[in-house]
């Protein structure tokens, strides 16, 4: 069974950040606490536009990053300053 802690960044977001003390590195959210999302797999296209909106309301750093590229074009990116 997977051990996640769930958190606020700010006490008004409705957002919660999934900690998963079985693997470092993921990038997990939810609006629940049932669901959870992997920011990288399922930002934007696996959210309705609420939570999209919410999202992004609440996250304006990650919502900049992904912009209107998908997380292919960003990884090619990646790749090519490398």
């Amino acid at each position: 069974m997977t051990n996640y802690h769930f958190y606020k960044a700010n006490k008004s977001d409705t957002i919660y950040w999934v900690d998963n003390v079985e693997c470092v590195g993921e990038h997990l959210f939810t609006f629940d606490k049932k669901k959870i999302f992997n920011l990288f797999a399922d930002y934007p296209h696996n959210l309705a536009k609420e939570q999209k909106d919410i999202f992004d309301k609440e996250n304006p750093y990650w919502a900049d990053f992904f912009g209107d590229s998908t997380f292919e074009e960003k990884k090619n990116d990646v790749s090519a300053i490398r």
